[in-house]
């Protein structure tokens, strides 16, 4: 089992695209990036606390690779947007990625480098080593499963 941890916005959507993957097993939405332990989605709302949305992926790497998985990190956001996705604003909204070892980093810079060619404006997602994940509320996690929604969009 691997781990991999993405920012892409709102947590609930990119959560809602990556658990339906072959090959991931558990998906936790949670907060990562910040200052503060244990912080709550008020507080990381705020954008004090430095914390990201984000999503850790645990998957198995014998049916689906890290590099397919940054592929559609790629493709569910607007990676040039800074501290935002849309509508939802605020650096807790921000696009990063969080790497768990060198592998995944240099993997990380690669396909950034490569999906900045698709773009006129400069990428700002970040590249930063993971720290601990704090998970959201109970709420929050599989939100939109529990809501009998496949996406945010209405």
């Amino acid at each position: 089992m691997e781990i991999a941890t993405f920012g892409a916005g709102c947590f609930w959507g990119v959560e809602a695209t990556f658990q339906k993957l072959k090959g991931v097993l558990k998906t936790t939405v949670g907060y990562m990036g910040g200052n503060l332990k244990n912080p709550t989605y008020e507080q990381v709302c705020t954008d004090k606390t430095g914390h990201a949305e984000v999503i850790e992926i645990e998957y198995d790497e014998e049916q689906i690779t890290y590099e397919k998985l940054l592929e559609i990190f790629w493709e569910i956001h607007d990676p040039t947007q800074l501290n935002r996705q849309g509508a939802d604003i605020g650096k807790h909204y921000r696009s990063v990625i969080f790497y768990q070892n060198d592998l995944q980093k240099n993997l990380a810079e690669e396909s950034k480098k490569q999906i900045q060619k698709k773009f006129d404006k400069k990428i700002a997602t970040e590249i930063i080593p993971a720290k601990k994940i704090y998970p959201a509320e109970e709420y929050h996690q599989k939100y939109l499963q529990k809501q009998g929604r496949a996406s945010c969009r209405l």
